[in-house]
């Protein structure tokens, strides 16, 4: 038997009680697949299904073998932040996430719901987590803080092609955290009201994260990556209210194209240190202001000046994106700058082409600091929404 229904579990010895602590009965199942599966050639792995129910974790998962797959039946998704700050819930329907419903609840000392590592070669992989809901259930002080300490998935070890899909995360301060990814896919997931939403550490390569709905808080990010080469962005609808939307760290050759991002904040794409050869395409970035009373007055710490989207690194396209940018003019931070949309911070062969801006202010459509070299600008705007500190550029003005 390699299918596992966690509600109908039962093992030797001490019964356990799958709704009083599912972590336990995970391993407890993890622990018998270990026991059943001791052939080097010939280990299948398993599934292990989650009705639908709500269940606690009190007991961190710890997935130490390959070729394991959980699923549920539901993402289960609903607003923690609408119930908490609003007065009178009583006449609602229901005011907790559903489905495959698992509530985040750690009292074994550890702060993840699940912990995927393993030692050794080969490199653990085909590890699939789907379509089941990880519930943090509280933030700290008028839940609003997006800190708890509560961390969804950690991946911690290098692995090799894993899946996160369809499953649904609410009230963590971080929803999924992968180091040394290879081949990963992050898609479909529904991300929100976390305080950080996909965090990928250390290095990786040829990860795909793609078709996810992905909301941080003001302290975090929403994507973040680091030294990863060939990573794939795309088909993302990702919301207010992370420091950005999408944060490059040392990377090259990534694709970010087809995304919708919204954000309150200036810098929505940010690429940091030295990111070399990536195209950023064919997104839609809508900048406003925050209008939910809680956070009013919250800010990332940047300046309108900073860019909608900023480079640092060398070979980086920007093309073919339309960027709406709304703010009350007395709003712009700091008073008296100019807000810039493309800001070539640093770099050499830099193009930025083939954008369209929307806007109610007077904006720098794209601004090359003194450190660039070898620019390529065009068709992106009005040759008075041009500026450069460098006389190492190439420009031609939107007909």
């Amino acid at each position: 038997m390699n299918v596992y229904d966690v509600t109908n579990w039962k093992p030797r010895g001490k019964p356990l009680n799958v709704y009083e602590d599912i972590g336990a009965v995970i391993n407890a199942m993890i622990k018998d697949i270990k026991a059943r599966q001791t052939d080097q050639a010939a280990k299948p792995g398993a599934v292990i299904y989650i009705p639908p129910g709500d269940y606690s974790l009190k007991t961190r998962v710890v997935i130490d073998i390959s070729n394991l797959t959980i699923r549920g039946s539901g993402h289960g998704f609903s607003s923690l932040s609408i119930r908490y700050n609003t007065d009178d819930t009583s006449g609602w329907h229901e005011i907790n996430p559903g489905s495959s419903h698992i509530k985040v609840e750690n009292t074994d000392g550890q702060n993840e719901a699940i912990l995927v590592l393993r030692d050794g070669s080969p490199r653990i992989g085909a590890v699939v987590l789907e379509n089941f809901c990880l519930d943090g259930t509280s933030f700290d002080g008028d839940q609003n803080s997006y800190i708890n300490g509560k961390t969804g998935i950690l991946i911690e070890s290098d692995n090799d092609a894993c899946r996160i899909r369809d499953m649904g995360m609410v009230y963590l301060e971080h929803a999924v955290v992968v180091r040394g990814a290879d081949a990963l896919d992050v898609s479909g997931n529904f991300l929100t009201e976390c305080g950080n939403g996909i965090e990928l550490l250390g290095a990786g390569q040829a990860t795909r994260v793609s078709d996810n709905h992905i909301g941080a808080g003001p302290n975090g990010y929403s994507l973040l990556a680091e030294n990863h080469n060939g990573l794939l962005v795309t088909g993302n609808n990702i919301f207010p209210r992370g420091i950005d939307s999408v944060h490059l760290r040392d990377c090259y050759r990534t694709n970010i194209s087809s995304n919708r991002m919204h954000s309150f904040y200036p810098g929505m794409v940010t690429l940091e240190g030295t990111c070399k050869e990536n195209l950023i395409s064919s997104n839609m970035f809508e900048r406003q202001v925050e209008g939910f009373a809680p956070f009013i007055g919250v800010g990332n710490g940047l300046g309108d000046d900073f860019g909608v989207v900023q480079v640092n690194g060398d070979g980086n396209t920007i093309t073919s994106n339309h960027v709406t940018l709304i703010i009350p003019s007395d709003q712009v931070q700091p008073a008296g700058v100019t807000p810039t949309i493309f800001r070539i911070k640093r770099g050499d062969q830099n193009l930025v082409g083939a954008n369209h801006v929307i806007s109610n202010l007077g904006v720098y459509t794209v601004y090359l600091d003194a450190d660039t070299t070898n620019s390529h600008v065009f068709d992106s705007g009005a040759e008075d929404q041009f500026h450069s500190d460098s006389d190492s550029y190439g420009f031609r003005a939107t007909p």
